[in-house]
């Protein structure tokens, strides 16, 4: 379907439009929760990052309020553009965070309380079988996963109508670790 785009930019402007297109779907959102949920036992993080959703994106909140009540060791973060250029920042987050409206106008927490997450979610407008992300074109995950030492688990959520044969790739394109959609997981 997607042979046909041969530039990132190109198929960006895609699958925002499919991904508006499709609009909220609850049977599909219970599904990528229901994946999420169960890989969250599997890898049990002590921190988990995730972001806050955007332009369509999966809403993990739920499920990351549910993973934190179940152990008083958990701890969740969300990301922060500190600088252009630079690897994303990551602050605690609890669901009674005061939040202020960050670079690009995402939300992050006030308090600017530094975390160091072992497991990263990662939203994506599309995905292939190489586990390589197609984002929204700042290279801000590939600088954080390229920066960030231990590595976290990468962990791609997206939904299924991003999944396209293979990606543009540049050397700077980091493959995750896992990606999640509503009808699989990848490794």
């Amino acid at each position: 379907m997607f042979q046909e785009f041969r530039t990132k930019a190109a198929l960006r402007t895609a699958l925002l439009a499919i991904r508006k297109r499709r609009g909220e779907d609850a049977g599909r959102d219970a599904a990528l929760s229901a994946r999420l949920a169960q890989l969250l036992i599997e890898y049990a993080p002590r921190c988990a990052a995730f972001y806050w959703p955007v332009a369509g994106e999966f809403d993990a909140r739920a499920v990351i309020q549910h993973w934190l009540q179940q152990a008083s060791e958990r701890s969740a973060a969300l990301p922060a553009v500190s600088s252009v250029h630079a690897p994303l920042s990551f602050y605690r987050w609890t669901p009674a965070s005061k939040m202020k409206k960050g670079r690009f106008q995402i939300p992050a927490p006030a308090d600017g309380m530094p975390a160091y997450p072992d497991l990263l979610l990662i939203p994506c407008l599309g995905f292939d079988a190489a586990r390589i992300r197609l984002g929204y074109g700042g290279g801000y995950y590939d600088r954080t996963l390229a920066a960030l030492q231990p590595r976290p688990v990468a962990v791609g959520i997206s939904y299924e109508c991003g999944r396209v044969k293979q990606l543009p790739r540049e050397a700077h394109d980091i493959p995750l670790d896992v990606i999640l959609s509503e009808c699989a997981r990848y490794e």
